[in-house]
Parts: C-alpha cells; sequence; structure tokens
C-alpha cells in the first residue's frame, strides 16, 4: 500500500477482488463547521484582510463643569493572511481506465469494486485536499510570497493565537488549565458566541476523564460503561467539545467558530475548488484538483491555546 508518482497503470494500481476499506480517516471537523470546500466567502486577491479596534478601559471618566473636552481616538490594526494554491494532479491510463477486469492477486470470491479509476483517484484527491486544508488551518505556518518561487502558506490557528496561551508546562491537561484559558479570553473580550475546543485523542480523552470524575458521572443506561463529555457548562456559557485529527499532539484550541471562515480565491468560470481535464499528452487522461485557500480566524483574542500539553499516558494516571 502507499503512493505512486506519475501516471497510474495496469502495474502500479492493480486490481483486486474484495471489499474495499479506505483506512485513512477523512473527517475534517473544523473544515465542516465552517461549511466544508463549498463554505466560506469569496476573494479577488490572493492576500485578504481584515481589522481590529479596542476601546478604552471602563473607567469613571468625569469632567468640571464647563470645561472642554479632552480629545483621543482609537486606531485600528490590520491582520494579513493569504490563500495558498492546493493542487493535484491525477494521470491514469487508457488501458488501466479500460481494463476494469484484469485481476492481480486471488480472486476466489467477490468483485471487483473499482469500476472507474480516474473517479475513484479523483475522489481520494479531493478527501485529501480535505485533510491537508484542515493541518493547515490549525498547524500551517505563514509565508506570503514574493515572486512565483515562493509558495503562500496560510497562516493557522498555532501560529495565530498569541494573546490567551496557556503553557500545561508538559504536564497532562487539567481543568485548570482550561479554566485558565477561559478566564484570559473573557479578560481580552471574547464574546463567547459559538466556542468550541478542539483536541486530539489524547486530550479528547483527558477531558472526558477530568470531568466526568469532577461530577461523579455515570451513563443512564447501566448496560453501557463509559463517558464521552462532547459538552461542558463553564461560567462564560456552554463550550462544545470536538475530537479533531489534525491538531498537534501537545496542543488544544478553544475557537469561537462564529468568527472563523475559510477564504477562496475565485478563479473566473471555475469557482472555488474544481476538478479539470489537462492537455492530453500521450495515451492518458490527465486531470487536476485544484483550489486556493486561507482561513479568517476574526480576532485572535477571541480564542485561546493550551499547549505543552503531555500526549502520554506515561505518569499521567
Amino acid at each position: 500500500m502507499g503512493a505512486i508518482t506519475g501516471m497510474g497503470d495496469t502495474y502500479d494500481l492493480p486490481n483486486f477482488v474484495g471489499e474495499l476499506f479506505n483506512i485513512t480517516p477523512s473527517d475534517t471537523p473544523l473544515l465542516s463547521m465552517m461549511g466544508g470546500m463549498t463554505g466560506g466567502v469569496s476573494s479577488k486577491s490572493k492576500q485578504f484582510t481584515w481589522q481590529t479596534v479596542d476601546n478604552a478601559a471602563a473607567a469613571q471618566t468625569v469632567a468640571v463643569e464647563g470645561a472642554d473636552p479632552s480629545y483621543a481616538a482609537r486606531t485600528r490594526s490590520q491582520v494579513v493572511n493569504v490563500t495558498q494554491i492546493m493542487q493535484y494532479g491525477v494521470q491514469v491510463s487508457y488501458t488501466k481506465q479500460a481494463a476494469t477486469g484484469n485481476i492481480s492477486g486471488e480472486s476466489i470470491l467477490g468483485n471487483q469494486p473499482v469500476q472507474d479509476e480516474l473517479a475513484f483517484q479523483l475522489d481520494l484527491a479531493m478527501k485529501r485536499a480535505a485533510r491537508d486544508i484542515e493541518f493547515s488551518f490549525f498547524q500551517g505556518t505563514y509565508q506570503a510570497d514574493t515572486d512565483v518561487s515562493t509558495a503562500r502558506k496560510t497562516r493557522g490557528l498555532g501560529a495565530a493565537l498569541t494573546t490567551n496561551k496557556i503553557n500545561a508546562g508538559g504536564d497532562a491537561l487539567t481543568q485548570a488549565d482550561i479554566d485558565a484559558c477561559l478566564k484570559s479570553m473573557a479578560d481580552n473580550g471574547a464574546p463567547f458566541e459559538q466556542p468550541v475546543l478542539f483536541a486530539n485523542a489524547f486530550n479528547k480523552q483527558k477531558i472526558s476523564s477530568l470531568f466526568s470524575s469532577a461530577l461523579a458521572l455515570a451513563p443512564r443506561d447501566r448496560n453501557i460503561g463509559g463517558v464521552n463529555i462532547t459538552t461542558i457548562e463553564t461560567d462564560f456559557g456552554e463550550i462544545g467539545i470536538q475530537y479533531a485529527r489534525q491538531i498537534p499532539a501537545s496542543q488544544v484550541f478553544i475557537v469561537d467558530m462564529a468568527y472563523m471562515k475559510p477564504v477562496f480565491l475565485d478563479i473566473p468560470g471555475k469557482g472555488h475548488f474544481f476538478v479539470e481535464p489537462l492537455a492530453q499528452t500521450g495515451a492518458a487522461y490527465n486531470f487536476q484538483l485544484y483550489g486556493e485557500v486561507g482561513l479568517n480566524y476574526g480576532p485572535e483574542q477571541f480564542h485561546g491555546n493550551i499547549h505543552s500539553t503531555s500526549s502520554s499516558y506515561l505518569g499521567n494516571r
């Protein structure tokens, strides 16, 4: 199993008989919550921006009778991100596309399920693109292009969130870490409109353990064991808990989804993400999947990041 480079032919992409399972998970909860690869907003530029402004801290502001006012104004800040090019090529030989009855391996029972190799490979490319977008939105590092030899990279949450960062110090995630992150968010103006806590497998289990133990929760049906915490009630409202595979092992993100949206560079006559045939060369079908996408995360102060958590069961029982 694995990948090949170049053209797919009858030798590199053999047909087998039997039920076919895709063993690579394709779930993308963050991207799905933002509308998937057909949601978001369109852009007319590869660079996109948004602004933030803060007001003066609340105070008992007074004046004496008959005085002139104190003149003041608040400056605005601009945030910049870019769309990155997502491009995947699929090339299948005429022979491979036609020879659906050419069987390799054992063929005692069952059918050969892939009757259209080109469509099968393009579907896999689309699922890979969605996973790559999800990865970039969590872990992407920013890079603007200076010329055509530089690939643009969109800034993801890990690089974007700098204000509400809680350092777990290499220890297992605790409720105190979550409370500290929420307090920091509240202190910095987070409205908590649609907050969701995203965690990888280890930290998702840790959260279920933390909150089920704290509340002494037991399953309603005594024939079922275990607890799956999907929502927590906090001093700042309910927060959803979502398992996400593309989060770094040592991090947890608390994200207000009301301020998250993918930004797509709209290609005239083609749209956001599209499949198209390429110039015919040789005896093969040549296609590409193409799109340009970046992340608009709004005010980074509205989100939170708990980092440097332990990702090992050893010593954290």
